[in-house]
């Protein structure tokens, strides 16, 4: 029996640490300036990390993480056809009533698999950008579960210290981000459907988002100090936070509120036919163009798409009123 438990307890450590590899490996690939291809292979070691740390924990309490069918009192376990057993993929992991994750963490992890599922048979165009909220997210989330279920002497904050952003963040980057590059339409919709369906979204483990703030100082001393934590509750935190919302919820119209703009403006001639047309002709209803999301059967256009029709109705005003 002491032999058993020091083999069980063996392997339960060679898997923390090939799930720590894994997360170290995902981390410098993500932020390897000779790398291209970031945001997919972030997304596979990451979910292989997690996979063997919640084989890990489900190992270490005693639980049988292999697939199998009961017959009786006894298991057949599953097996590949080159006889190995086959244990749970991460989703099964986070299903099971036993996994002490947050609900934020899961629908994180949900998220990214969601992901893989959508690019693992096809190339994609860049996504960094359009997730990586997700990604920051997905690594604290990490750390801080990996010190939560095996000791704090575990955690990867020991190995990898803050990264710093190393070029100014200004109106120019802003827009680059506000026209993603050619993002595919199955992606766009499968983000915009999984959002819609959890209620997490705006929690911290779920998508972790970092506002940049240049420091202005009144003291020499003060020069040095690059990064500010501010509480949440006071009133610059709660600012911030309203900026937040504010450019993670955009406000959404459909066809009959943009007509009602219209009319309001003094268009009243512009009507259920005439948006259709423009929409038409201007392929409006193209992901890329981000003017408006498809969400479960119901198109909303974003103001974006509202600010092109008044200026079009403004260019035509003679046959709009």
């Amino acid at each position: 029996m002491a032999k058993r438990n020091r083999r069980m307890y063996s392997i339960k450590d060679e898997l923390v640490k090939k799930s720590q590899e894994s997360a170290l490996a995902a981390i410098q690939n993500f932020n390897n300036p000779l790398i291209t291809f970031k945001a997919e292979s972030f997304i596979v070691l990451m979910i292989i990390a997690w996979t063997y740390l919640l084989h890990a924990h489900y190992r270490n309490k005693g639980i049988d993480y292999r697939y199998y069918e009961q017959n009786g009192a006894r298991k057949k376990y599953s097996k590949t056809k080159h006889g190995a057993f086959k244990h749970w993929e991460l989703e099964r992991c986070l299903n099971d009533s036993n996994c002490l994750l947050d609900s934020a963490i899961k629908d994180n992890l949900k998220f990214l698999i969601g992901i893989r599922h959508e690019i693992e048979h096809q190339m994609t165009s860049k996504i960094d950008d359009f997730i990586s909220a997700k990604f920051q997210a997905c690594c604290i989330n990490y750390n801080n579960s990996l010190k939560m279920l095996f000791g704090e002497e575990n955690g990867l904050d020991r190995t990898i210290p803050i990264a710093l952003q190393l070029f100014s963040f200004g109106e120019s980057q802003v827009r680059q981000l506000q026209n993603l590059p050619q993002l595919p339409k199955n992606l766009i919709d499968f983000v915009s459907s999984y959002e819609d369906s959890i209620t997490n979204k705006n929690d911290p483990q779920y998508s972790y988002r970092i506002i940049y703030i240049r420091n202005s100082v009144n003291h020499e001393n003060q020069a040095d100090v690059a990064v500010r934590f501010l509480d949440e509750n006071s009133a610059e935190g709660r600012d911030i936070q309203d900026i937040l919302v504010k450019n993670v919820e955009k406000p959404k119209y459909l066809p009959a509120e943009i007509i009602a703009n219209a009319k309001k403006n003094g268009f009243s001639k512009f009507r259920m036919h005439e948006h259709t047309t423009l929409w038409q002709n201007n392929d409006g209803k193209n992901p890329k163009k981000l003017y408006g999301v498809l969400i479960g059967k119901t198109w909303y256009w974003y103001k974006s798409w509202l600010d092109f029709v008044l200026e079009h109705c403004k260019n035509n005003s003679q046959k709009y009123k």
